[in-house]
Protein backbone atom coordinates (compact mmCIF):
# COMPACT_ATOMS: atom_id res chain seq x y z
CA UNK A 1 0.00 0.00 0.00
CA UNK A 2 1.09 3.69 -0.66
CA UNK A 3 2.37 5.96 2.09
CA UNK A 4 -0.30 8.17 1.58
CA UNK A 5 -2.37 5.77 3.05
CA UNK A 6 -0.36 4.58 6.01
CA UNK A 7 2.29 6.52 7.80
CA UNK A 8 5.63 4.18 7.90
CA UNK A 9 6.77 5.85 10.84
CA UNK A 10 3.95 4.88 12.96
CA UNK A 11 4.22 1.22 11.05
CA UNK A 12 7.45 0.43 12.35
CA UNK A 13 6.92 2.42 15.47
CA UNK A 14 9.79 4.62 15.32
CA UNK A 15 10.20 8.87 15.39
CA UNK A 16 10.92 10.45 12.42
CA UNK A 17 14.67 11.60 13.31
CA UNK A 18 15.50 8.06 13.77
CA UNK A 19 18.47 7.10 12.04
CA UNK A 20 18.88 4.08 9.25
CA UNK A 21 19.68 1.32 11.79
CA UNK A 22 16.74 1.92 14.04
CA UNK A 23 14.75 1.72 11.40
CA UNK A 24 16.31 -1.79 10.65
CA UNK A 25 16.53 -2.90 13.99
CA UNK A 26 11.96 -2.30 14.14
CA UNK A 27 12.01 -3.90 10.76
CA UNK A 28 13.36 -6.55 12.39
CA UNK A 29 11.68 -6.87 14.95
CA UNK A 30 8.34 -6.05 13.51
CA UNK A 31 8.50 -8.67 10.66
CA UNK A 32 9.17 -11.21 12.95
CA UNK A 33 5.67 -10.52 14.42
CA UNK A 34 3.92 -10.19 11.60
CA UNK A 35 5.59 -12.98 9.14
CA UNK A 36 3.12 -15.22 7.61
CA UNK A 37 5.54 -18.28 8.42
CA UNK A 38 5.09 -17.57 12.12
CA UNK A 39 1.11 -16.36 11.75
CA UNK A 40 -0.20 -19.38 9.53
CA UNK A 41 -3.47 -18.45 11.14
CA UNK A 42 -3.98 -15.24 10.63
CA UNK A 43 -4.85 -14.21 6.79
CA UNK A 44 -3.78 -10.85 7.90
CA UNK A 45 -0.84 -11.39 8.44
CA UNK A 46 0.44 -11.62 4.65
CA UNK A 47 -0.82 -7.77 3.99
CA UNK A 48 0.86 -6.60 7.23
CA UNK A 49 3.85 -8.17 6.41
CA UNK A 50 3.72 -6.97 2.79
CA UNK A 51 2.73 -3.40 4.17
CA UNK A 52 6.00 -3.17 6.58
CA UNK A 53 8.28 -4.01 3.60
CA UNK A 54 7.13 -1.13 1.91
CA UNK A 55 7.22 0.89 4.20
CA UNK A 56 11.29 -0.75 5.13
CA UNK A 57 12.13 0.22 1.25
CA UNK A 58 10.50 3.63 1.62
CA UNK A 59 12.65 4.67 4.78
CA UNK A 60 16.20 4.03 3.58
CA UNK A 61 15.62 5.56 0.47
CA UNK A 62 16.50 8.69 1.23
CA UNK A 63 14.71 10.81 -1.65
CA UNK A 64 11.17 9.03 -1.31
CA UNK A 65 11.80 9.72 2.64
CA UNK A 66 12.53 13.60 1.95
CA UNK A 67 9.29 13.72 0.10
CA UNK A 68 7.65 11.72 3.00
CA UNK A 69 8.80 13.75 5.50
CA UNK A 70 8.00 16.89 3.58
CA UNK A 71 4.19 15.95 3.02
CA UNK A 72 4.44 14.94 6.80
CA UNK A 73 5.24 18.52 7.41
CA UNK A 74 2.72 19.85 5.35
CA UNK A 75 0.04 17.92 6.71
CA UNK A 76 1.22 18.67 10.25
CA UNK A 77 1.01 22.15 9.39
CA UNK A 78 -2.30 22.00 7.86
CA UNK A 79 -3.44 20.17 11.01
CA UNK A 80 -2.48 23.19 13.79
CA UNK A 81 -4.02 25.42 11.44
CA UNK A 82 -7.49 24.71 11.33
CA UNK A 83 -6.65 23.96 14.99
CA UNK A 84 -5.85 27.56 15.45
CA UNK A 85 -9.38 27.93 12.97
CA UNK A 86 -11.24 25.41 15.61
CA UNK A 87 -9.91 27.38 18.80
CA UNK A 88 -10.99 30.91 17.00
CA UNK A 89 -14.26 29.41 16.35
CA UNK A 90 -14.78 28.29 19.56
CA UNK A 91 -13.61 31.40 21.40
CA UNK A 92 -16.09 33.17 18.60
CA UNK A 93 -19.20 30.54 19.94
CA UNK A 94 -18.55 30.96 23.65
CA UNK A 95 -18.32 34.91 23.51
CA UNK A 96 -21.65 34.24 21.75
CA UNK A 97 -23.25 32.67 24.05
CA UNK A 98 -21.62 34.74 26.98
CA UNK A 99 -23.32 37.17 25.21
CA UNK A 100 -26.60 35.54 25.17
CA UNK A 101 -26.72 34.86 29.12
CA UNK A 102 -25.86 38.41 29.70
CA UNK A 103 -28.71 39.59 27.53
CA UNK A 104 -30.81 37.34 29.07
CA UNK A 105 -29.92 37.78 32.70
CA UNK A 106 -30.55 41.51 32.00
CA UNK A 107 -33.76 41.06 30.39
CA UNK A 108 -34.92 38.88 33.34
CA UNK A 109 -33.40 41.21 36.17
CA UNK A 110 -35.31 44.32 33.76
CA UNK A 111 -38.42 41.61 34.30
CA UNK A 112 -37.96 41.45 37.84
CA UNK A 113 -37.59 44.74 39.01
CA UNK A 114 -40.92 45.44 36.83
CA UNK A 115 -42.90 43.16 39.05
CA UNK A 116 -41.49 44.47 42.52
CA UNK A 117 -42.24 48.54 41.10
CA UNK A 118 -46.07 46.87 40.13
CA UNK A 119 -46.45 45.36 43.55
CA UNK A 120 -44.85 48.82 45.36
CA UNK A 121 -47.23 50.55 43.39
CA UNK A 122 -50.53 48.01 44.45
CA UNK A 123 -48.89 47.57 48.16
CA UNK A 124 -49.70 51.54 47.69
CA UNK A 125 -53.07 51.35 46.34
CA UNK A 126 -54.15 48.97 48.72
CA UNK A 127 -52.72 51.01 52.06
CA UNK A 128 -54.39 54.12 50.04
CA UNK A 129 -58.16 52.22 49.77
CA UNK A 130 -57.55 51.10 53.07
CA UNK A 131 -56.81 54.86 54.29
CA UNK A 132 -59.83 56.07 52.68
CA UNK A 133 -61.90 53.27 54.16
CA UNK A 134 -61.54 54.03 57.47
CA UNK A 135 -61.39 57.13 57.19
CA UNK A 136 -64.86 57.47 55.62
CA UNK A 137 -66.08 54.82 58.71
CA UNK A 138 -64.57 57.06 60.87
CA UNK A 139 -66.34 59.93 59.40
CA UNK A 140 -69.18 57.90 59.04
CA UNK A 141 -68.99 57.01 63.07
CA UNK A 142 -68.96 60.54 64.07
CA UNK A 143 -71.74 61.41 61.56
CA UNK A 144 -73.67 58.82 63.57
CA UNK A 145 -72.49 59.83 66.80
CA UNK A 146 -73.95 63.33 66.07
CA UNK A 147 -76.71 62.30 64.82
CA UNK A 148 -77.48 60.47 68.01
CA UNK A 149 -76.29 63.43 70.54
CA UNK A 150 -78.14 65.88 68.35
CA UNK A 151 -81.32 63.83 68.32
CA UNK A 152 -80.60 62.76 71.97
CA UNK A 153 -82.00 58.98 70.96
CA UNK A 154 -81.13 56.44 74.00
CA UNK A 155 -82.45 53.07 73.81
CA UNK A 156 -85.43 52.92 76.59
CA UNK A 157 -87.24 50.33 75.38
CA UNK A 158 -85.78 46.45 76.45
CA UNK A 159 -84.89 44.25 74.15
CA UNK A 160 -87.82 41.15 73.49
CA UNK A 161 -87.30 37.86 75.75
CA UNK A 162 -87.20 35.54 73.66
CA UNK A 163 -88.62 31.82 74.63
CA UNK A 164 -85.18 30.28 75.10
CA UNK A 165 -83.56 33.03 77.27
CA UNK A 166 -84.24 31.44 80.51
CA UNK A 167 -83.26 27.69 78.87
CA UNK A 168 -79.94 26.69 80.43
CA UNK A 169 -77.62 24.09 78.95
CA UNK A 170 -76.32 21.26 81.30
CA UNK A 171 -73.12 19.07 81.07
CA UNK A 172 -71.82 16.67 83.70
CA UNK A 173 -69.75 13.45 84.42
CA UNK A 174 -72.50 10.50 85.23
CA UNK A 175 -69.75 8.75 86.85
CA UNK A 176 -70.34 11.52 89.69
CA UNK A 177 -73.73 12.05 89.54
CA UNK A 178 -75.29 8.47 88.30
CA UNK A 179 -78.80 10.26 89.57
CA UNK A 180 -79.33 12.81 87.15
CA UNK A 181 -80.54 10.53 84.51
CA UNK A 182 -84.58 12.31 84.53
CA UNK A 183 -86.02 15.45 84.34
CA UNK A 184 -87.46 15.10 87.76
CA UNK A 185 -83.70 14.35 89.19
CA UNK A 186 -82.78 17.63 87.73
CA UNK A 187 -85.78 19.69 88.41
CA UNK A 188 -84.83 18.83 91.86
CA UNK A 189 -81.52 19.62 91.81
CA UNK A 190 -81.82 23.39 90.59
CA UNK A 191 -85.11 23.70 92.64
CA UNK A 192 -83.29 26.14 95.23
CA UNK A 193 -82.73 28.74 92.12
CA UNK A 194 -86.37 28.77 91.48
CA UNK A 195 -89.11 26.97 89.73
CA UNK A 196 -87.90 25.02 85.95
CA UNK A 197 -90.35 23.90 83.10
CA UNK A 198 -90.54 19.91 84.05
CA UNK A 199 -92.54 18.85 81.05
CA UNK A 200 -90.04 20.63 78.60
CA UNK A 201 -87.08 19.25 80.71
CA UNK A 202 -84.66 17.12 77.92
CA UNK A 203 -81.98 14.71 78.96
CA UNK A 204 -79.76 13.14 76.83
CA UNK A 205 -77.62 9.91 77.64
CA UNK A 206 -75.63 8.39 74.64
CA UNK A 207 -72.91 6.76 74.33
CA UNK A 208 -69.41 7.32 72.01
CA UNK A 209 -69.96 5.73 68.58
CA UNK A 210 -66.58 4.53 69.04
CA UNK A 211 -67.46 2.38 72.19
CA UNK A 212 -71.98 1.81 71.50
CA UNK A 213 -71.22 -1.16 74.38
CA UNK A 214 -70.08 1.04 76.95
CA UNK A 215 -72.07 3.38 78.96
CA UNK A 216 -72.56 6.61 77.99
CA UNK A 217 -70.15 9.00 79.98
CA UNK A 218 -71.35 12.44 79.92
CA UNK A 219 -74.74 13.73 80.50
CA UNK A 220 -76.17 16.91 78.80
CA UNK A 221 -79.54 17.96 79.12
CA UNK A 222 -81.91 21.44 78.53
CA UNK A 223 -83.46 22.99 81.69
CA UNK A 224 -85.83 25.84 81.22
CA UNK A 225 -86.79 28.22 83.94
CA UNK A 226 -89.78 29.79 84.63
CA UNK A 227 -87.59 33.24 85.44
CA UNK A 228 -84.98 34.48 83.59
CA UNK A 229 -83.27 35.63 87.32
CA UNK A 230 -83.34 32.03 88.47
CA UNK A 231 -81.69 31.09 85.56
CA UNK A 232 -79.23 33.93 85.97
CA UNK A 233 -77.95 32.67 89.64
CA UNK A 234 -77.93 28.88 88.09
CA UNK A 235 -75.20 30.09 85.76
CA UNK A 236 -73.49 32.10 88.27
CA UNK A 237 -73.34 29.00 90.68
CA UNK A 238 -71.79 26.84 87.99
CA UNK A 239 -69.31 24.20 89.21
CA UNK A 240 -69.74 25.42 93.05
CA UNK A 241 -69.99 22.52 95.35
CA UNK A 242 -71.51 24.63 98.16
CA UNK A 243 -74.71 25.46 95.73
CA UNK A 244 -75.29 21.69 94.74
CA UNK A 245 -73.50 22.19 91.11
CA UNK A 246 -69.91 20.54 92.26
CA UNK A 247 -68.32 19.24 88.90
CA UNK A 248 -71.86 20.45 86.38
CA UNK A 249 -71.33 22.76 84.08
CA UNK A 250 -74.21 25.47 83.47
CA UNK A 251 -74.12 27.87 81.05
CA UNK A 252 -76.63 29.95 78.45
CA UNK A 253 -78.01 27.38 75.49
CA UNK A 254 -77.04 29.88 73.00
CA UNK A 255 -73.68 29.79 73.88
CA UNK A 256 -73.84 34.08 75.29
CA UNK A 257 -76.18 35.53 78.03
CA UNK A 258 -79.66 37.02 76.77
CA UNK A 259 -79.14 40.17 75.54
CA UNK A 260 -82.08 41.19 78.51
CA UNK A 261 -79.04 40.90 81.02
CA UNK A 262 -76.96 43.42 78.97
CA UNK A 263 -80.04 45.59 78.75
CA UNK A 264 -80.24 45.34 82.67
CA UNK A 265 -76.35 46.39 83.04
CA UNK A 266 -76.84 49.06 81.10
CA UNK A 267 -79.70 50.39 83.21
CA UNK A 268 -77.57 49.80 86.26
CA UNK A 269 -79.80 47.02 87.63
CA UNK A 270 -76.23 44.78 87.24
CA UNK A 271 -72.92 45.24 88.02
CA UNK A 272 -70.60 46.27 85.20
CA UNK A 273 -68.89 42.58 83.61
CA UNK A 274 -65.48 43.91 84.18
CA UNK A 275 -65.99 44.77 88.32
CA UNK A 276 -64.03 42.34 90.40
CA UNK A 277 -67.12 41.49 91.94
CA UNK A 278 -68.58 38.19 91.15
CA UNK A 279 -71.79 37.98 89.39
CA UNK A 280 -73.93 36.68 92.16
CA UNK A 281 -72.39 39.75 94.28
CA UNK A 282 -73.25 42.19 91.35
CA UNK A 283 -76.67 40.75 91.41
CA UNK A 284 -77.23 40.98 95.19
CA UNK A 285 -76.05 44.38 94.96
CA UNK A 286 -77.96 45.43 92.10
CA UNK A 287 -81.41 44.06 93.89
CA UNK A 288 -80.35 45.75 97.29
CA UNK A 289 -80.25 49.22 94.85
CA UNK A 290 -83.28 48.06 93.00
CA UNK A 291 -86.09 47.47 95.28
CA UNK A 292 -87.53 50.14 97.44
CA UNK A 293 -86.30 50.24 101.43
CA UNK A 294 -89.71 48.55 102.07
CA UNK A 295 -89.32 45.66 99.97
CA UNK A 296 -85.36 44.81 100.66
CA UNK A 297 -86.46 42.09 103.55
CA UNK A 298 -86.87 38.49 101.46
CA UNK A 299 -90.52 37.46 101.48
CA UNK A 300 -91.38 34.46 103.57
CA UNK A 301 -91.26 31.62 101.32
CA UNK A 302 -88.95 32.99 98.59
CA UNK A 303 -86.42 31.23 97.34
CA UNK A 304 -83.13 31.19 99.51
CA UNK A 305 -80.67 31.74 96.45
CA UNK A 306 -82.69 33.69 93.79
CA UNK A 307 -80.61 36.89 93.62
CA UNK A 308 -81.70 39.09 90.87
CA UNK A 309 -84.07 42.20 90.78
CA UNK A 310 -87.54 41.78 91.73
CA UNK A 311 -87.82 44.77 90.03
CA UNK A 312 -87.29 43.10 86.46
CA UNK A 313 -90.30 44.25 83.44
CA UNK A 314 -93.04 41.73 83.83
CA UNK A 315 -91.46 40.01 80.76
CA UNK A 316 -88.72 38.95 82.66
CA UNK A 317 -90.81 36.84 85.25
CA UNK A 318 -92.75 34.88 82.60
CA UNK A 319 -95.96 33.64 84.89
CA UNK A 320 -96.10 29.88 85.67
CA UNK A 321 -97.91 27.70 83.01
CA UNK A 322 -101.23 28.64 83.07
CA UNK A 323 -104.46 26.13 82.89
CA UNK A 324 -105.88 24.55 80.10
CA UNK A 325 -109.20 26.80 80.24
CA UNK A 326 -107.12 29.91 80.65
CA UNK A 327 -105.04 29.23 77.33
CA UNK A 328 -105.81 31.85 74.83
CA UNK A 329 -105.08 31.46 71.19
CA UNK A 330 -101.91 34.01 71.33
CA UNK A 331 -100.74 31.91 74.40
CA UNK A 332 -101.27 28.72 72.63
CA UNK A 333 -98.70 30.21 69.40
CA UNK A 334 -96.12 31.13 71.55
CA UNK A 335 -96.21 27.57 73.78
CA UNK A 336 -95.96 25.63 70.28
CA UNK A 337 -93.04 27.92 68.73
CA UNK A 338 -91.53 27.25 72.16
CA UNK A 339 -91.71 23.80 71.84
CA UNK A 340 -90.88 23.74 68.37
CA UNK A 341 -87.67 25.94 69.03
CA UNK A 342 -86.71 23.35 72.13
CA UNK A 343 -87.30 20.25 69.63
CA UNK A 344 -84.52 22.27 67.29
CA UNK A 345 -82.25 22.87 69.93
CA UNK A 346 -82.99 19.45 71.51
CA UNK A 347 -81.76 17.70 67.87
CA UNK A 348 -78.26 20.26 67.59
CA UNK A 349 -77.27 19.25 70.90
CA UNK A 350 -77.29 15.69 69.96
CA UNK A 351 -75.70 16.54 66.33
CA UNK A 352 -72.97 18.30 68.64
CA UNK A 353 -72.65 15.26 70.45
CA UNK A 354 -72.48 12.92 67.93
CA UNK A 355 -69.24 14.88 66.39
CA UNK A 356 -67.53 15.31 69.68
CA UNK A 357 -67.74 11.62 69.94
Amino acid sequence: MSGEEINPYELLEVKVESTDQEIRTAYRQRSLKVHPDRNPNNPEAARKFHELNQAYELLLDPLRRLALDAKLRLKQARTERYKNYDLKRKNMVDELEERERALKKTKADKQKEEAARFQETEKIKDQGRRLREEKSKELEKKEQEANKAAKGEQETDAPTLQSTDTTLRVKYLLTEHPTLTTASSLASLFAPFGPTDVETIVVSLKSSKKFPHKPPKYGTALVPFKRIGDAFAAVCATGRPERGLGGIEVGWIGGTEPEILGWLRKKGHLGPSGSGLSKESQVQRSEEKALPPQTQTRASGSNEFFSFPSSLPDFCKPSDTPKVGEIDYESLTLMRLRQAERARLEREILEQEANEN
